[in-house]
């Protein structure tokens, strides 16, 4: 009778609102895994709940107890850090193991990551996610995925145990490429549908019946159907993801535009507007604080209900 192939070992690093869950389910499907953060206790904490886990407080220790190493962490200075700082992943990384690196980063930052490992004899893969918490709880999370063909192949148990859908758009960079831009589009969303909402409650309008209007129309998004009604009518503003990490996303995106000598006006206000935004909502705000801003400028909110029509300055 042939042997069932073991899993490979599994180190992660990064156990937040995104990472925690994500080791979950590897743990769950049997992959033994070592665990870090930064966060004082966390990772003991975590290693507690989860079968077949340890922790451990050394990067170079995880990377040489890891055949793959997972990285679900702020952005691309980070990653890069912890593969090539002092002890560092690095250190412990043997020839022939991967890094999988899910963080939203900064793709120059991927391609200099990768290169340090390449001349280690170790691979890397990056896969930055979409889904948000609730998707990483799930196991629904979309991959966009960049990195050679056989180690896609590699990781790619790994993606399927956590998400729902894996995308292999190119060579390594490719993925962290891909979501700047979808996170830009979703900004860009999120900016243009408050916009629009708040013109229809100054015009006598519900903006619960004008998110239902918009979810069986065309001006409807992934925004329309997950935020409105769940986070900004009930005047909650807690989605767990953070501004300044869209703020950063829209960034990364504009200066991939400019690196391609790709015009995006759109892009440009918007990202002046999110940082007119992220300054007024102060450190650590979660996105959903963006409505709240364009509530704001207008001294209109999104509350439920239509209400006698705003005063303007007369008809053009």
């Amino acid at each position: 009778m042939p042997e069932t192939p073991s899993l490979p070992r599994i180190g992660f690093v990064g156990l937040g609102v995104m990472g925690r869950p994500m080791a979950g389910h590897l743990s769950r499907a049997g992959y033994p895994l070592t665990l870090h953060d930064a966060t004082p206790g966390l990772a003991h904490a975590v290693a507690g709940e989860l079968p077949g886990s340890r922790a451990s407080d050394s990067l170079a220790e995880l990377a040489a107890q890891s055949d793959i190493v997972i990285t679900m962490l702020p952005n691309g200075e980070v990653v890069r850090q912890v593969v090539t700082g002092a002890g560092g992943l690095l250190e412990g990384l043997a020839a022939g193991a991967l890094l999988l690196d899910t963080s939203s980063c900064e793709p120059w930052l991927t391609q200099r990551t990768a290169e340090a490992l390449q001349q280690r004899g170790v691979a890397m893969v990056d896969a930055p996610v979409s889904g948000a918490q609730w998707g990483a709880q799930a196991a629904e999370l979309v991959f966009m995925v960049g990195g050679a063909q056989a180690d896609v192949e590699r990781v790619r148990p790994l993606l399927d145990v956590m998400g729902r859908a894996v995308f292999h758009l190119g060579g390594v960079a490719s993925g962290h490429a891909m979501k700047c831009i979808n996170n830009c589009i979703t900004a860009m969303t999120l900016e243009n549908t408050a916009e629009g909402l708040v013109a229809g409650k100054r015009y006598g309008l519900d903006p619960k019946v004008m998110v239902d209007v918009l979810n069986e129309s065309t001006g409807g998004s992934w925004i329309t159907q997950t935020h409105f009604h769940q986070r900004v009518f009930n005047r909650a503003f807690d989605d767990p993801f953070k501004l300044e990490l869209m703020l950063k996303d829209v960034g990364i995106a504009v200066q991939l535009a400019r690196e391609t000598a790709t015009p995006v006006p759109i892009w440009g206000v918007g990202q002046q507007l999110w940082r007119m935004a992220d300054h007024a909502a102060g450190a650590g705000a979660s996105v959903s604080e963006l409505v709240r801003w364009v509530e704001n400028q207008s001294g209109t909110a999104l509350t439920p209900g239509a209400e006698e029509r705003a005063s303007g300055g007369g008809r053009p």
